[in-house]
């Protein structure tokens, strides 16, 4: 029996992940040769979970390369032509846009990451003091505000003066400044993006609602998966980091997100915070 037992743990040693001693219900023997197994079981999980890890940094690495060589590719044209037609003013001011709108996305896209890689780290420090949710919405609304106007969109934002939240202001102004922004880019003019907080007896809960054309039921599993893009969308100019990242803000504050859709009658994204005090 020790020799057979030696042989699978030299086989497992050897690398097939599959050997196992056989062994009995009785006995002290059969005991260590359980807990021997139990161990190989446990190595095995930790294997997989490493290699999971790598492949999701490799998989990481593969989109934010991906996404880099699209404003790189197109600076490269602009500064090419700029190059080329440096007397022609209006060429220069149109190219120069240009490159000041990808070199705006690729500096997203460096922060989002940035902001993501520190929630992963847990390295974020939350700065939570009690805060009225209106003041908050106040700045998100002025921030917002041209642009609506600008694409004939109407931004409404209804609640109560009186309600706070213990939260980490500038964080979760982020997260819910993300999901408006996701809201206009998805809504077309004479469309309405609505935002509201409640209260209720235990929790706190913000919804993003808006009129658009909805999320296809394909895409709802995938909506917070980073880097992920629809095939149905149009948008070309998203990095796919706005959603994960407002998800990953509002569960550092213990919150929950969801999101429901129908095609061709809009979105609803709704937050929901405990109140701790009244738990």
């Amino acid at each position: 029996q020790l020799c057979r037992a030696v042989r699978q743990i030299q086989r497992y040693v050897g690398g097939d992940r599959d050997a196992r001693i056989p062994c009995g219900d009785e006995g002290e023997l059969n005991r260590l040769f359980h807990e021997v197994n139990s161990l190989a079981a446990i190595l095995n999980a930790h294997a997989e979970n490493e290699n999971r890890a790598k492949n999701v940094l490799r998989d990481a690495l593969s989109d934010i390369s991906h996404q880099l060589k699209t404003p790189l590719a197109a600076l490269s044209v602009y500064h090419g032509i700029l190059q080329q037609e440096p007397a022609d003013p209006e060429t220069v001011r149109t190219f120069t846009s240009l490159s000041e709108q990808e070199l705006e996305r690729m500096e997203r896209l460096v922060q989002s990451l940035l902001k993501l890689a520190r929630l992963d780290a847990g390295t974020m420090t939350m700065e939570k003091a009690e805060h009225h949710i209106s003041h908050m919405m106040e700045q998100i609304r002025q921030r917002f505000a041209f642009r609506a106007q600008q694409e004939g969109k109407t931004l409404t934002f209804t609640g109560s003066d009186a309600i706070t939240l213990l939260c980490d202001r500038s964080w979760l102004m982020e997260a819910i400044g993300n999901l408006i922004k996701n809201a206009l880019d998805h809504t077309g003019p004479g469309d309405t993006v609505a935002v509201e907080w409640r209260s209720f007896a235990s929790v706190v809960q913000v919804t993003v609602a808006d009129s658009g054309s909805g999320i296809h039921p394909e895409d709802l599993p995938h909506l917070f998966k980073r880097f992920y893009r629809s095939r149905f969308a149009q948008d070309t100019q998203g990095v796919g980091l706005g959603l994960p990242l407002a998800k990953a803000i509002i569960e550092a504050h213990s919150g929950t997100i969801t999101v429901r859709s129908t095609l061709g009658t809009g979105t609803v994204f709704t937050i929901t915070f405990l109140i701790p005090t009244k738990l």
